[in-house]
């Protein structure tokens, strides 16, 4: 519990939010007195916020759910071709989902996989309806249902997310990447979603 001023300690909450995002980008093992000490503040003061080191990530994990389900409806909004529409909600949610990838690992840890679904659930329903919407129009070509397709979609993402974690991936080719994948995964030819893709990147 946290007293005092009010902005003061609102203020010292965000910056240890912060401060925490990336010292775990750097470490992901980072302790709380890491955080703490990085952030200018003092181990009580950190607990004052977050009681464990799996609250902090969890508040962390809120934020980038925040951040994610703004840019996917800002990359599909006021666009009627489903298949664009996907590419550009994926390069929109990679540039803001880049910066939290390591969160995806770290969350594994700290918060349920049910935890996170719940907290993705606005988001994959946003992403089933335009699915279904592509399905309908012949766009898009699965035997798989939207909502079943949006989660293979979600669970395709965070892959690519590990694999850019892992190295495996470069993270500056890694948008272009998942949208085009993406693409693919619900039957758009490699051509037209390479075309369309690079289209959108430029």
């Amino acid at each position: 519990m946290t007293t005092g001023n009010p902005s003061r300690a609102d203020a010292n909450r965000r910056r240890i939010l912060e401060v925490a995002l990336t010292e775990l980008l750097r470490d992901p093992d980072a302790s709380m007195d890491q955080i703490a000490r990085a952030a200018g503040v003092v181990r009580r003061t950190v607990y004052g916020h977050f009681p464990s080191r799996e609250a902090l990530i969890s508040t962390l994990v809120d934020g980038a759910v925040e951040a994610v389900a703004a840019a996917h409806a800002a990359g599909r909004e006021g666009v009627a071709d489903p298949a664009e529409a996907v590419a550009r909600s994926i390069l929109a949610v990679w540039e803001v989902a880049d910066r939290y990838r390591i969160l995806v690992a770290l969350a594994q840890r700290s918060v349920t996989v049910q935890g996170i679904r719940d907290r993705l659930a606005p988001v994959r329903a946003a992403c089933a309806e335009v699915l279904a919407r592509g399905l309908e129009q012949g766009v898009f070509v699965s035997p798989l249902p939207p909502k079943a397709l949006a989660y293979v979609h979600e669970q395709m993402l965070f892959a690519l997310m590990e694999a850019v974690n892992d190295g495996l991936l470069p993270a500056r080719d890694a948008g272009p990447s998942a949208a085009l994948t993406l693409l693919c995964a619900v039957g758009v030819p490699a051509s037209r979603a390479a075309e369309l893709v690079a289209k959108l990147s430029e």
